[in-house]
């Protein structure tokens, strides 16, 4: 049983190293870039639509309407990035049901790289809202000297996306490891089953916290 799917590689030189988080990440982000040009390619605006736009209707406008309940006013300019985030875990997840397949979140460096999108575009969207000056000034509410607090607090809930999904995705893989190793016959539907729903619901945590901290990035002080 294998912990994280870093530790399965496919090929090394030096210190340049193919292992199956590299592969599956760009294997479902290839796949995801392909099936999105494959619905989107012939969408209609008449009254009949076909059951794959009638079903990426209602996922997107389940996504924006939950951006907009959280707290954003405008939540098309924000459904690009918070969608993409939600649809790369729950997509990686439902691939578990491949045989030998990895989801690529059981690693830490794929759940860092996630909660680094995450730190970087909460400065970007709170800039472009409320400005430079705007954004630095709520580092020093409700007053100046919590200013070292505030960026510990932003560098620390990157740390905690990135642990929280991690040790989701990963304690799901040795539970099932276990499991199989007792009772291999019976297990595996289960199993198969319970992690598609610890997907499908670490996808929808991760979404939201990253669309409150895109809020209170953006959210004016001024009532």
């Amino acid at each position: 049983m294998q912990i994280s799917p870093d530790h399965i590689v496919y090929w090394r030189h030096s210190f340049w190293i193919l292992n199956s988080t590299i592969v599956t990440t760009w294997g479902l982000m290839m796949v995801m870039i392909l099936g999105s040009w494959l619905i989107t390619r012939r969408l209609s605006t008449e009254p009949k639509i076909s059951r794959w736009q009638n079903l990426l209707e209602i996922l997107v406008a389940g996504i924006r309407d939950q951006i907009r309940e959280i707290g954003l006013e405008h939540p098309e300019k924000y459904l690009d990035f918070v969608g993409t985030l939600f649809l790369f875990i729950l997509f990686a997840a439902v691939c578990g049901i491949l045989p030998g397949y990895e989801p690529p979140t059981g690693s830490l460096s794929t759940t860092a790289a996630l909660a680094i999108c995450v730190f970087l575009a909460v400065p970007i969207y709170g800039i472009e809202e409320r400005g430079m000056i705007g954004y630095l000034r709520k580092y020093a509410e409700p007053k100046f000297f919590m200013v070292p607090l505030n960026i510990v607090s932003d560098l620390s809930r990157t740390i905690a996306l990135a642990i929280r999904l991690f040790g989701n995705v990963m304690s799901g893989s040795v539970i099932a490891g276990i499991l199989l190793s007792i009772a291999p016959l019976f297990f595996p539907v289960l199993m198969k089953s319970l992690d598609l729903l610890i997907g499908t619901v670490q996808a929808y945590i991760f979404a939201v916290l990253a669309t409150v901290y895109i809020a209170a990035a953006t959210k004016s002080s001024e009532v």
